[in-house]
């Protein structure tokens, strides 16, 4: 290691001073030249005249010999002067190209700037112009960041996950339509607590286990505000295959739900008209008549998708498949009176009255 940070050293040292005798090496050259071409001067001007010794010789030697020294110094000085120049130049080249360069960037970096405050400008403009309240856009916003400030990296990402997936309903909603896999309880209270004007549902033994969950009270309830609160017309029809199927649990599930107001009524697909028979098993609500919500049955015959659709000529099918069943099911029928009452006497007995 010595040897080599010697030599390291040496070269060091070693470079300066060739630098610095280099320099004195051409003006060595130069001075002798100069001399050389004086001698050569004075010794031209003692062939032509033979007066030896004349002051004219020497002064001609000695002005020549200086004038070459000259030239030389002024020819390297000229050539110094060009490389400056030359170097000045790439310099000044280099700089604009640099300038160029950054204003080009920084130029690149203000309109994307301007962009994104464009874009984001545009954006708050159509949500506070949309029909929609801004101020949950608003909030959402907030909570998001908020939580990529705060959160754990579990939470960002699951907040990640969730805001995808709210981003992706707004997306296939504005497209008309929208599902998920599994039965999605919470879309479907959702809706009955938004809805102003009517809901028909048809309910197949594809959701019967639903009506005794816990989302099934819930919705029950919802239903039953919107027709407290808003005076929402609700009807909801009970689809069986045949006679057979018309238990008193299920009897009893549609009395349940007559006393939350709503019409509640039982069809027998056998027993209908061939116009009010339904070849599809899926489930379907329409809510005010805009919003179609169903449910695909797996092979098992279990809820394995969730769809809602906007599009008008399909709501307006199932509408009118609807009250095609509707009208082709008879009400449930109240005990009326027998036509002759039974009246209790004191002593207990009874008798027939007309």
């Amino acid at each position: 290691m010595n040897g080599a940070t010697t030599t390291g050293a040496d070269g060091l040292r070693s470079a300066p001073r060739q630098d610095q005798a280099q320099p004195r090496s051409k003006l060595f050259l130069k001075t002798l030249f100069a001399i050389l071409a004086g001698g050569v001067a004075f010794f031209v001007t003692n062939v032509l005249n033979e007066d030896n010794g004349a002051l004219w010789q020497w002064t001609m030697s000695i002005v020549l010999g200086c004038a070459t020294l000259i030239v030389q110094l002024l020819v390297d000085f000229g050539e110094r002067l060009e490389a400056v120049q030359e170097s000045q130049k790439r310099r000044i080249r280099d700089m604009k190209d640099s300038l160029t360069s950054h204003h080009a960037e920084m130029r690149a970096a203000v309109d994307e700037s301007f962009a994104k405050i464009n874009a984001a400008t545009e954006l708050y403009s159509k949500v506070d112009g949309s029909v929609l309240r801004s101020d949950e856009v608003t909030r959402l916003v907030l909570g998001y960041t908020k939580v990529g400030e705060q959160g754990a990296d579990i939470v960002k990402a699951f907040a990640e996950e969730e805001l995808g997936r709210l981003a992706l309903l707004m997306e296939n909603l504005g497209n008309g339509t929208a599902d998920c896999p599994g039965e999605n309880h919470e879309w479907l209270i959702d809706l009955t607590k938004c809805v102003k004007r009517t809901l028909y549902a048809t309910s197949t033994s594809v959701d019967r286990d639903f009506w005794s969950s816990e989302p099934a009270r819930r919705y029950l309830v919802a239903q039953e505000t919107a027709i407290k609160t808003r005076r929402v017309e609700i009807r909801r029809v009970f689809l069986v295959d045949d006679e057979a199927e018309v238990t008193g649990s299920l009897s009893q599930l549609c009395e349940r739900h007559r006393k939350f107001g709503i019409d509640a009524r039982i069809a027998v697909r056998s027993q209908l008209e061939p116009t009010a028979q339904m070849n599809s098993l899926n489930d379907f609500i329409v809510f005010d008549g805009e919003l179609c919500y169903e449910t695909e049955p797996d092979i098992r015959v279990m809820p394995a998708k969730t769809t809602l659709k906007l599009t008008h000529e399909h709501v307006a099918e199932r509408v009118n498949r609807f009250n095609v069943l509707w009208e082709a099911t008879e009400p449930q029928r109240n005990p009326e009176p027998d036509e002759a009452r039974a009246v209790t006497h004191p002593a207990g007995q009874r008798q027939q009255q007309p």
